[in-house]
């Protein structure tokens, strides 16, 4: 199998509740969503995405993303998509870094290795382990008892788990965190997420504040270093994420007992391949993972489900279903939330068919004679 020709186009994602805002006062309302489709000789297509936060969450944009694949696709022309690995690297040495822009195609390149095989991504990716998937539902950063009203109507909803995103005045972020958690029951899972927004210091006043409450503590500041000195002084369990973008952090961090738990963006690793290889080196630690990605649409959520599901139970905790954020869909067959939980498709590859009416015409096509 040769790959004969790329398509991209942008998408629009606008969020069904109108905003979402976390830390710093950071917010969006529209999501910059890139579709690729991969063409090959066969007449199979593997469709991925890639929709990033934004410039000031990680260092990832949506035109980024675009202007990537359009300088990387030609080289790919010609490849064989269904060694995955193998591809991995050749992206690797002819684009050094910029994972983000890799992880569209290389999720499009998983999506045809189980199309070929007739098999789920995720049977591919380790198997399928139990019948559903638990998510957690991030609840924008607005007054403690706006939140607070919130998490009480997605809890009627199924979910139990649930982001709280802080990071904002340490004072009004102990009342959100202690609003929230006065309206939670037992098995009740509550995460307060800095998204890097305090300080040091902001974040010890906050962690000393809610020592008595059961409560995980997420990226509280910007660098490692920093996010390590609040762990070493708190005893409330702590999440890594945006400190951890390979598998040479997460190593350092699991030697300095950093974290209990760590969030495993497709995107942020470059691709399903790099996910899938974090993924199976924190289950070898013994760490416990949410799976997820920077934000996206059916595509995405159909590729975090089966992320997901082929990961061992007892390491899974939790995911998100981000379709279910935005009011736009993209491909019929994705995953919809029954009562908080997801599954993944039982259909070959990653189960999708994009809408080709929602995505019109492409943006740009990479096609053409692939020999020098």
């Amino acid at each position: 199998m040769k790959i004969e020709r790329i398509r991209v186009w942008q998408v629009d994602l606008p969020l069904a509740e109108g905003r979402y805002s976390w830390s710093e006062g950071k917010s969006v309302d529209v999501f910059d969503s890139t579709v690729v489709a991969v063409d090959t000789d066969t007449g199979l297509t593997g469709y991925g995405e890639v929709c990033p936060l934004g410039p000031f969450y990680l260092p990832a944009y949506a035109e980024g993303a675009r202007a990537g694949i359009r300088r990387l696709g030609p080289a790919l022309l010609g490849q064989n998509p269904l060694h995955v690995e193998k591809i991995n690297r050749y992206m690797d040495r002819c684009l050094q870094g910029h994972p983000y822009v890799k992880s569209a195609l290389d999720m499009a390149f998983w999506d045809l290795l189980g199309k070929k095989s007739g098999l789920p991504v995720c049977d591919l990716m380790g198997g399928r382990y139990g019948e559903r998937v638990r998510l957690y539902r991030a609840i924008s950063q607005e007054s403690p008892d706006r939140m607070a009203e919130k998490v009480a109507g997605y809890r009627r909803e199924g979910y139990r788990r649930f982001q709280l995103k802080v990071g904002g005045d340490p004072d009004v972020d102990i009342e959100r965190i202690r609003a929230v958690r006065g309206i939670l029951e037992s098995g009740d899972v509550l995460v307060a997420d800095a998204n890097t927004g305090w300080l040091p210091h902001q974040a010890m006043r906050v962690v000393a504040a809610i020592r008595d409450l059961d409560v995980y503590v997420e990226q509280p500041c910007r660098s490692y270093e920093e996010c390590l000195g609040v762990r070493q002084h708190t005893d409330l369990p702590f999440v890594l994420d945006e400190n951890i973008d390979s598998l040479t952090p997460l190593l350092r961090a699991h030697a300095d007992r950093a974290m209990d738990v760590i969030n495993i963006k497709i995107s942020k690793f470059g691709g399903l391949t790099r996910a899938r290889q974090a993924r199976d080196l924190a289950v070898h630690l013994g760490l416990a993972m949410t799976l997820e990605d920077s934000w996206g649409g059916d595509i995405i959520t159909a590729a975090i489900s089966h992320l997901a599901h082929s990961t061992p139970e007892e390491f899974r905790f939790t995911s998100t279903d981000f379709n279910s954020y935005v009011s736009q869909p993209l491909a019929s067959g994705a995953p919809r939330r029954v009562d908080g939980f997801f599954e993944a498709s039982t259909s070959p590859g990653l189960g999708i068919e994009p809408l080709m009416d929602v995505l019109g015409e492409p943006e740009f096509v990479i096609e053409g004679d692939p020999s020098p």
